[in-house]
């Protein structure tokens, strides 16, 4: 997954005010760690997504994000 795509499906989740604030502060419970401190240390950003559905028990229906034209 590219860092653009994930950046796509958590503001499409969590909206575009909250969105940057979960990536820094949100400690994914399996890693003990941020998703921005996974994505930096090398993880794929899918991983970091995963995590994130987890924590806020995200529907698998919501996991692929929003259908746009084109995609």
């Amino acid at each position: 997954m590219r860092l653009t795509e994930f950046h796509q499906l958590v503001q499409d989740e969590f909206g575009a005010d909250r969105a940057q604030w979960i990536v820094e502060t949100q400690v994914l419970s399996r890693y003990e760690k941020t998703s921005a401190e996974l994505i930096d240390s090398g993880v794929d950003p899918r991983e970091a997504w995963r995590g994130l559905c987890e924590a806020f028990d995200v529907p698998e229906e919501r996991r692929l994000g929003v259908d746009r034209p084109g995609r």
